[in-house]
């Protein structure tokens, strides 16, 4: 058995294989002809919905040396925020603390906490308050922001934030059953993260 490993471990190190990054894949076919045949099948009369690949458009390829900007889409469920702006930076709040992208960022993917997310563009800074979401970093200088919910800094009224994080706070004092002080919970953790973003 002994032998057997080290042979393997030798096998294992000695292989170039490598896995490719999603961005260095081919583009997908944007058509799922299994789904649409099937659709066709059930509901003649009727064209099948488009999926979420209908609407990508394939990555371009990861470049030779890192470019100047970043490209950023910033999308929310009912609205597209940025769409392929090209930005200076992007600063994140990532549930592992804030996070700053430049063009050129590792591949990485970040759970978002309700906190500021800031987008620099030469000297012009806009910051927007998200809730929760993801940030997807590709390693072809393109990041795909995703958020629950998100508004501008300029449009948050500190009297209603101050009154919200008042009323949540006592609610959690008050809470008899898990549900109320899991829903009282998120409130003072998105109301205290709002009120960060104001005064700091």
């Amino acid at each position: 058995m002994l032998r057997q490993s080290s042979r393997l471990l030798t096998r294992a190190t000695t292989m170039t294989w490598r896995r490719p990054f999603s961005t260095d894949l081919p583009a997908a076919n944007s058509v799922d002809s299994t789904f649409s045949d099937s659709w066709k099948k059930v509901i003649p009369n009727t064209e099948p919905p488009m999926t979420p690949s209908a609407f990508m458009k394939p990555r371009p390829a990861t470049p030779s040396s890192i470019p100047s900007k970043l490209s950023v889409n910033f999308v929310l469920p009912y609205s597209s925020e940025l769409s392929g702006k090209e930005v200076d930076m992007v600063i994140i709040p990532a549930t592992t603390g804030q996070m700053g992208v430049l063009p050129g960022h590792v591949a990485t993917i970040a759970e978002l906490k309700p906190g500021v997310l800031s987008v620099h563009e030469g000297n012009d800074v806009t910051k927007y308050f998200v809730s929760g979401g993801f940030a997807f970093v590709h390693a072809n200088s393109f990041a795909d922001i995703v958020a629950v919910e998100a508004v501008p800094l300029d449009q948050i009224d500190p009297n209603l934030v101050q009154k919200g994080l008042t009323e949540f706070t006592q609610k959690l004092n008050t809470a008899s059953t898990d549900e109320e002080k899991a829903e009282a919970q998120i409130g003072v953790d998105v109301h205290s993260a709002l009120n960060a973003a104001l005064t700091g």
